[in-house]
């Protein structure tokens, strides 16, 4: 028996699983663990393991790329692939060629996959979905051109705002090339100057769906610096670009119909609000016409022609309480002089003489007494009506009467 080196037993081992139809092409079940890719090379290297035991694997480039889905530490699959051993540590592994997810497909699990990514992300978070604008003035509409529902929505833009813009940004929405034709559409009428971009297509199966289903249009729709609709196939459709946007509708039409108001409701606010801008204004002009009376009357009201008008009426009323306290003064006065003149008058030296009594005269002494007189005094005796010059004969006897 001949002695051989290790390499030559490695190489002699490989050779044998090499030869071995039943190892050409295994399909394994097993858990993922231990998952890396290189990052240069795009190789990858994992674990498959069950329960009681693992097994090294390794998955190439070229067979790599084409999965629908990225491999993770843990989830159950069914691998295709060539057992052969590693001749450098003598450990054998599975060359895989192709990997299913074990119990989903796919294009499920990939889709999974994406949408959480994208979640992570923060695309479909609520706070970021922008509001629509009420009445926008440009509106893009990213489908295809040959399609139905490039028809329906400008067949309801045109009858419900006929005012708007409505621009055509054709795109392929089907196929291998619609991801990028969608992106770039969208990147299109962003910077075109739209207020609004209506994007969708009609209905189909998810594999005409599935460009709306991709990470590249679900970017282009996030970038867009204004708000979009998304409206892909039928109601029952749900797309990651329906939940990327900023509002979803569920058909072409329907994206049309949230997208403008209708000009006759329009009109109708319109209508509407002149009316009570016209009760508005009628209010407000009869305050105002009232305010203006109010300061025009206390405006007069302090006038300098009032104001002396208002003087004159107050030194009117003056003058008229003057003359009446005056006539009320002098009536007094004039009933006061007639009742001291009645008594003067009563007690009057004239009143008297009147009754035949005289007043004796010497020089302008009042005789009272017979004996302040001599014989021969000068007298001057007044009388009623006038008076008489007498002089003294006799003194002394007392008048008896004629």
């Amino acid at each position: 028996m001949s002695v051989l080196t290790v390499s030559q037993l490695n190489r002699y081992v490989s050779f044998l699983l090499k030869e071995d139809a039943h190892l050409r092409s295994v399909l394994l079940r097993g858990e993922i663990a231990n998952f890396t890719r290189n990052f240069r090379s795009g190789h990858c290297y994992f674990s498959v393991r069950d329960p009681e035991a693992a097994v090294r694997a390794v998955m190439f480039r070229s067979n790599a790329d084409r999965l629908k889905f990225q491999p993770e530490n843990g989830m159950h699959v069914i691998l295709q692939g060539t057992v052969t051993l590693y001749e450098k540590d003598g450990s054998y592994q599975i060359n895989v060629t192709d990997m299913q997810p074990d119990g989903i497909g796919a294009q499920a699990l990939a889709l999974q996959q994406r949408r959480q990514k994208l979640s992570e992300l923060g695309f479909f978070a609520p706070e970021r979905k922008r509001p629509i604008p009420p009445m926008p003035k440009k509106i893009g509409i990213v489908t295809s051109r040959s399609g139905a529902a490039l028809h329906d929505m400008l067949q309801i833009l045109s009858r419900r705002y006929p005012i708007g813009n409505v621009c055509i940004y054709p795109a392929l929405v089907q196929g291998d090339a619609a991801p990028q034709s969608i992106s770039e559409s969208l990147r299109v009428a962003g910077e075109d100057g739209c207020d609004l971009i209506l994007m969708g297509r009609g209905g189909g199966s998810n594999e005409d769906l599935s460009a709306f289903q991709s990470e590249e249009v679900a970017y282009a729709v996030f970038r867009s610096p204004v708000p979009v609709i998304s409206a892909v196939g039928h109601e029952t459709d749900h797309c990651i670009a329906d939940e990327v946007a900023d509002l979803r509708a569920p058909t072409p039409s329907a994206a049309a119909e949230l997208a403008v108001p209708d000009i006759r409701t329009l009109l109708r606010s319109i209508d509407t609000y002149a009316e009570r801008l016209r009760k508005a204004a009628g209010h407000e002009i009869r305050m105002k016409a009232l305010a203006l009376q109010n300061l025009s009357f206390l405006l007069e009201k302090q006038s300098l022609f009032n104001r002396i008008s208002a003087q004159e009426e107050r030194l009117l009323a003056a003058e008229s309480r003057l003359k009446y306290f005056w006539n009320t003064l002098y009536q007094n006065k004039v009933q006061l002089w007639e009742l001291c003149a009645g008594r003067l008058d009563a007690v009057s030296p004239l009143k008297i003489l009147r009754r035949g009594y005289a007043l004796v005269y010497r020089e302008q002494s009042l005789v009272r007494r017979s004996d302040e007189l001599n014989e021969g005094d000068l007298l001057r005796i007044q009388l009623a009506d006038g008076s008489v010059t007498a002089a003294v004969t006799r003194t002394g006897d007392e008048f008896t009467g004629a």
